[in-house]
């Protein structure tokens, strides 16, 4: 079953930075999933976002304003 990963962010360098980690994590650990950038406010509301970047696998939210390393994001997508 494909995971769903979206990265809440506005286009910030430090969101770019974080959706570029997600993908070397995503690539590393040979999982499949879809992963979705989401810059739409009324998102970041829903999850309880205050500081962004954050990231949210299968519809849970994992972190909010850090950008997380390669490492520990594989942790969560296991």
């Amino acid at each position: 079953m494909k995971m769903k990963i979206e990265i809440l962010g506005d286009g910030c360098s430090r969101c770019d930075k974080f959706y570029e980690n997600v993908l070397k994590a995503v690539k590393e650990s040979g999982k499949e999933a879809e992963i979705v950038k989401e810059m739409d406010p009324q998102k970041f509301t829903n999850y309880g976002v205050l500081s962004l970047p954050a990231l949210v696998i299968d519809g849970v939210l994992k972190v909010s304003g850090k950008v997380s390393k390669v490492e520990k994001i594989k942790d969560w997508i296991k």
